[in-house]
């Protein structure tokens, strides 16, 4: 079992190293990462140079002008790597041929005297793990949690150090170095993003580093692109009209297809919804991943190669309880949040709200899922046993909270999704994986093309590999 080391033993391990050798540049609320290295004694074998562009103008002189205009934000941070490596490495090349290089970088707002500003930032590395290797990178976002401007910067020095060790002694096991970065941190920080790319990570998916995050309880929520690659809410969600869709997708079916489609087109006619500004994630819950049991990461990569090809960006989150997701989006000032989700798990969300505030927190439990700004779309089921459609207009309820629900479909923030093809109705995922791990005839008539030829060709979710004859 690994033994998490102290900050300080860390940053002293990584200044005796002689081959380690690089620059540190911090912006905003990062100004406490170099001071490790500097305070433990032997720095001089480490640090080429430290530096703080603090004033606007001048950061902008030396990184370049920010089309958003923030200087929080990923771009800034790649800026601040690019530029800094290239001038050491052009510097220091011929001088130092033995030692690998590395930039650490980071730009930090931490929490306003006025509490308005909750504190969060971008680090990141770009490195070298041999003299004459090529460059790795590894970037991400954290929320910082504590509620004191000094503790914020602490706790941004020590995730620093934790990094930049990591980077040298777990590169070869990305769950570890992982888990590494909470060292002396937890319940101070959340880390909602990171990214590693470049020839020492080439083997690495990074979508599994997104579902580690959320496994190993470092964010509630992460999220990947249509390509694969991790992204940041702050980066494309901010104050955009957010529709997001929970499902298995084991594998996505044309159910699936069908309510991605009809939720979208619902929610974007919405008369306070501007449809330029409108985004669909598809969300994928760890409760669900681990719902035969232990956590399966081939069963997660086959879900994520499945809504990556039709072109989804993904949510993996710890978020069973919808008000987790609506919280964390809340960050962002999402204008108007749609959650989309089958008849049969509302009545899930409904049951499990009742009888679990029976002691009188019932109107206090449902006014946090029931924000002004979020609205439910239901997507309809066939009734067990029957050709009749469950909707929210037949859902058994309890007696109990009949008058809330009411109140709630009333006042829109519930409703049933319209436009639905009620000739798919019968098409159940549990039933279409079985299919499709015995190849049984026809289970390609209950996906789309696309996923059949994908689920043939990678052999997803259990489908059988073929036997190739070869003829000699």
């Amino acid at each position: 079992m690994r033994q998490a080391l102290e900050t300080e033993q860390k940053a002293l391990e990584i200044n005796l190293d002689s081959n380690i050798y690089g620059t540190f540049s911090e912006i905003g609320a990062g100004q406490e990462v170099a001071r490790y290295f500097f305070q433990v004694g032997a720095a001089a074998g480490t640090i080429a140079k430290t530096m703080s562009a603090y004033d606007k103008v001048y950061s902008d002189k030396i990184y370049g002008v920010e089309a958003s205009g923030r200087y929080v934000c990923e771009s800034r941070l790649y800026k601040m790597l690019d530029h800094e490596y290239n001038l050491m490495f052009d510097r220091l090349r011929n001088e130092r041929p033995d030692s690998s290089f590395f930039v650490f970088a980071d730009t930090v707002s931490a929490i306003n005297y006025q509490k308005t500003i909750k504190g969060s930032g971008w680090l990141g590395i770009r490195f070298q793990l041999r003299p004459d290797g090529e460059a790795n990178d590894i970037v991400l976002h954290v929320k910082m949690l504590d509620n004191d401007n000094h503790l914020q910067q602490q706790a941004i020095g020590v995730l620093g150090v934790n990094l930049i060790y990591a980077c040298y002694h777990y590169n070869e096991n990305p769950e570890i170095l992982l888990q590494s970065l909470m060292d002396n941190l937890h319940g101070r920080i959340a880390i909602d993003m990171i990214r590693v790319n470049g020839p020492d990570f080439a083997h690495i998916d990074n979508r599994l580093l997104s579902l580690m995050l959320v496994k190993h309880g470092l964010t509630n929520v992460a999220m990947f692109g249509p390509d694969g690659k991790n992204i940041h809410a702050s980066e494309f969600l901010y104050k955009k009209h957010v529709v997001v869709v929970r499902g298995s997708f084991r594998p996505a079916t044309l159910v699936n297809l069908d309510m991605i489609k009809v939720a979208n087109e619902q929610f974007r006619n919405e008369e306070d919804v501007d449809p330029k500004k409108t985004f669909l994630l598809t969300e994928i819950t760890l409760n669900n991943l681990c719902s035969d049991g232990e956590l399966d990461e081939k069963d997660f990569i086959d879900r994520a190669e499945i809504l990556c090809a039709l072109g989804q960006t993904v949510i993996v989150s710890n978020c069973e309880q919808h008000q987790k997701l609506i919280s964390y989006l809340a960050d962002y000032k999402i204008q108007k949040l749609g959650l989309v989700l089958g008849i049969r798990q509302l009545m899930d969300v409904i049951n499990n709200k009742y009888y679990e505030n029976m002691d009188g927190r019932l109107l206090a439990a449902f006014g946090e899922l029931f924000t002004r700004n979020v609205k439910m779309y239901v997507y309809p089921s066939m009734q067990e046993g029957s050709e009749d459609l469950m909707t929210c207009e037949n859902l058994p309820v309890p007696d109990g909270i009949k008058f809330l629900f009411q109140h709630l479909r009333d006042s829109k923030q519930i409703v049933d999704m319209e436009g639905f093809n009620p000739e798919i109705l019968h098409i159940y995922s549990k039933t279409v994986l079985q299919k499709v791990q015995a190849n049984e005839e026809g289970w390609e008539e209950l996906v789309s093309p696309k996923i059949a030829a994908l689920i043939k060709e990678k052999c997803l979710f259990g489908f059988p590999y073929q036997q190739l004859e070869f003829e000699y």
